[in-house]
């Protein structure tokens, strides 16, 4: 510490004191959480590294050992020079994604324009409804196009007793019908992104360029599409592992020769180094992707320099088009609320009443009476509840503290843990479970000893790697947007760490992990990929109950689960939205505090 020398006269200036913190932290914003010891943030990273390296990483080097086995790369020859049945699958898999990634690009990009960029009769309501998709669980998202568009679905039924004609009209099969609940059920990713840049992107820059005397499709290839490119690629990247992850639709529409079916078909039939292998080169695909496409986004930037202020819809005044854009309102609404209102439909007709008749002929409400009192039919509820409450308790505790640890201390490896959390976002589901298969199907230090295939405790373990990325990246989030004076100012006043991040960061985090607690319970209720490769007959959850009554042509108390479903789906929405807005709240009150 150093002084000036006070002067007679003169007003005394204080002492000038060295700022302690060493530069690359105080520059980072990221201190050891004001803990005394350059040891704490390893002390609080190594035990948050062996869990992710015991259930993350570990099963995939368990999953390439189980492909290898005894046998060396022999099962990797069959794949790459067998019957074509792996190959077939593999490019079947490709094309399905790419088409998926095309399909809901198009429709997503186009409803994010015509929605955010123009003004017409029934916007509001297209805008409340457009993200119903979303919030369907894949399996029920599947079926309800399967109840609508199949060969034996309601539309095509109709216009065959409409138009008097011997076969169904324009049924959708095998990979359009796939492609259909693909676009149907993904478009609200492109959607979301393009949206978001949209709102964000500065009009007077495609004004300069029209008042330059560039035409439309230039502005649209030299302005929109490079100022989209963040968005669309981010989009694209979504689609296309969750397509490439897909088991659901492919299931239901009977497209055996997907890399996803493969994988289930050879762990049927007790193939497991066939099925690891299918997996590691799944897995390896959608790494590569994933990669790629962050190398394609960062080539260039794509930040605009510009100054302006956001775009403003354009009121449609041609009466014409008026009425055009109300009928596609109608249209669109009809179509985006037709699944839904399908699975309440046939969650009330009675079990095996329905046979040739366009819709249900035998209604009751017995369905849901029998899934809440019939301790057989009740037990997948109960399983999914306490399986996915496991896991999210689990996905809270690991998923706050790692993104504490990536976001405030400062540690060697700190980006490698990044990757790590987000590693299983990037596997397929399939993936997931197979890893865990090959890892716990015999005892080992991770599972204390116990082999954990076919008990409880494999199912709440595979939610918990799936989905502890969301907790991870709600909560990163969140912490990104509060100041870490707060808790430096509670770490001076004397409080330890703990009770500084306890009383002051978590409560300030709690809305975004709150956010990302519910997403992840809500996801694992609806979890159906990775519980059809590891469920008993005791810890079948509700997916997998309604696809098992659904091939017992218990149709309609497959769609009462549907229907559960879907009510805590949406009751989570409207709890996240106002998780959203506290945590706006909490984040006004930390800039203003600070």
């Amino acid at each position: 510490m150093s002084t000036i020398p006070a002067t007679p006269g003169a007003a005394t200036v204080p002492p000038v004191t060295e700022d302690p913190t060493p530069p690359r932290a105080r520059r980072s914003g990221r201190l050891a959480g004001g803990a005394n010891s350059r040891w704490f943030p390893y002390l609080l990273v190594f035990p948050l590294a062996l869990i992710l390296f015991g259930y993350v990483v570990q099963p995939m080097f368990a999953t390439f050992a189980e492909s290898v086995g005894v046998d060396g790369l022999a099962n990797y020859r069959v794949f790459l020079t067998g019957d074509g049945v792996a190959r077939s699958s593999l490019v079947t898999s490709l094309v399905i994604s790419a088409a998926s990634v095309v399909l809901c690009g198009i429709v997503g990009v186009a409803m994010a324009f015509l929605l955010k960029r123009f003004s017409f009769p029934g916007r509001r309501l297209i805008e409340a409804i457009i993200l119903v998709p979303a919030a369907l669980p894949p399996l029920i998202g599947a079926i309800s196009f399967q109840l609508l568009y199949s060969e034996t679905g309601i539309l095509p039924r109709g216009l065959q007793h409409l138009f008097g004609t011997d076969n169904p009209v324009l049924p959708f099969s095998g990979i359009a019908g796939v492609l259909v609940v693909h676009t149907f059920t993904m478009y609200p990713f492109f959607y979301l992104a393009t949206s978001a840049a949209l709102v964000g992107m500065d009009p007077s820059v495609e004004e300069a360029a029209y008042n330059l005397g560039a035409g439309r499709v230039r502005v649209w290839r030299t302005v929109l599409l490079p100022m989209l490119t963040p968005a669309l690629v981010s989009a694209s990247l979504l689609v296309f592992m969750t397509s490439l992850a897909s088991y659901t639709a492919p299931l239901l529409f009977g497209v055996d020769q997907t890399m996803t079916m493969q994988i289930y078909i050879n762990r049927t039939n007790g193939d497991l180094p066939m099925a690891s292998t299918y997996a590691a080169v799944l897995g390896v695909v959608s790494v590569l992707f994933l990669l790629g496409m962050r190398w394609y986004e960062g080539r260039r930037s794509y930040r605009s320099q510009s100054k302006g202020v956001a775009s403003h819809r354009r009121e449609i005044t041609n009466p014409f088009g008026r009425w055009l854009a109300l009928l596609a309102s109608v249209l669109a609404t009809v179509v985006l609320l037709a699944p839904v209102g399908t699975i309440a439909l046939v969650a009330f007709s009675q079990d095996g009443s329905w046979t040739t008749e366009v819709i249900p002929s035998a209604y009751t409400t017995q369905n849901f009476v029998t899934i809440f009192s019939d301790p057989e039919a009740y037990r997948p509820i109960v399983n999914s509840l306490q399986m996915s409450l496991l896991a999210t308790v689990g996905c809270v505790v690991v998923g706050v503290l790692i993104a504490y640890a990536v976001r405030r201390l400062d540690f060697r490896g700190r980006g490698l843990l990044d990757v790590a959390v987000m590693l299983a976002w990037a596997l397929p589901g399939t993936v997931v479970a197979i890893n865990l298969i090959s890892a716990f199907s015999t005892g080992n230090a991770f599972s204390f000893g116990q082999v954990l295939i076919g008990t409880f405790w494999i199912m709440p373990l595979a939610y918990f790697v799936r989905f502890l990325p969301l907790v991870f990246r709600s909560s990163s989030a969140t912490l990104a947007q509060l100041d870490p004076s707060l808790e430096e100012a509670a770490r001076n006043l004397g409080a330890p760490w703990w009770r500084a991040f306890g009383t002051v960061t978590l409560r300030l985090m709690l809305p975004g992990v709150l956010a990302g607690a519910l997403l992840a319970f809500v996801h694992g209720v609806g979890e159906f990929v990775a519980s059809v490769l590891i469920y008993t007959s005791e810890t079948a959850p509700i997916s997998v109950e309604i696809n098992n009554r659904m091939y017992s042509f218990e149709v309609g108390t497959a769609a009462a689960y549907g229907m559960l479903q879907i009510v805590l789906i949406f009751v989570v929405m409207v709890v996240s939205g106002r998780l959203e807005s506290g945590r706006k709240a909490s984040r006004e009150a930390a800039r203003w505090t600070a």
